[in-house]
C-alpha cells in the first residue's frame, strides 16, 4: 500500500506519521520509508521522535471512522455480512468533498498546534 498507494501520491516534502501498529514496525517498512523518504517519516525506529499516535492529528482518528460509524451505524445490522458490506459500501461512497472536508480539519488542527507551539491541546 505504501509502495503503490501512498507514497506516490504524497506532495514534495511531506512526513509521514507511522503509527505503533506492529506491520507499520517491521524492518520491511522501516526500510522503504527510509529508502523513499529518509528523514521524513515518523514512528518507531525513525530518526525523528513523534508521539507514535496523536488523534488530534491523525484524519483517520479525527474525522474518517466518525465519519464511517455515523453512516454504517444509520441502521441496523442483520448478521455480520451485512456489517461488512455496510462498511464497504461506506468506504466506497467517501467523496472528494468529504476529503476536502478532512483536511481542512486537520489544516485547522495543525494552525492549532503551530499557535500554542505545540503544546498540548485537545479538539473536539
Amino acid at each position: 500500500m505504501l509502495q503503490l498507494y501512498a507514497v506516490p501520491q504524497f506532495p514534495e516534502g511531506v512526513i509521514s506519521q507511522q503509527d505503533g501498529a506492529p506491520p507499520h514496525y517491521g524492518n520491511i517498512v522501516r526500510v522503504f520509508l527510509e529508502t523513499t523518504i529518509p528523514q521524513r517519516w515518523i514512528g518507531r525506529g525513525a530518526v525523528m521522535a513523534w508521539p507514535p499516535r496523536s488523534p488530534d492529528i491523525t484524519p483517520l482518528d479525527f474525522y474518517l471512522w466518525g465519519y464511517v460509524k455515523q453512516h454504517v451505524c444509520s441502521e441496523r445490522m442483520n448478521d455480520i455480512n451485512h456489517l461488512k458490506q455496510r462498511i464497504t459500501d461506506v468506504i466506497h461512497s467517501v467523496t472528494p468533498d468529504v476529503l476536502t472536508r478532512m483536511w481542512e480539519k486537520l489544516d485547522y488542527r495543525l494552525d492549532m498546534c503551530r499557535a500554542t507551539n505545540e503544546a498540548h491541546i485537545e479538539l473536539h
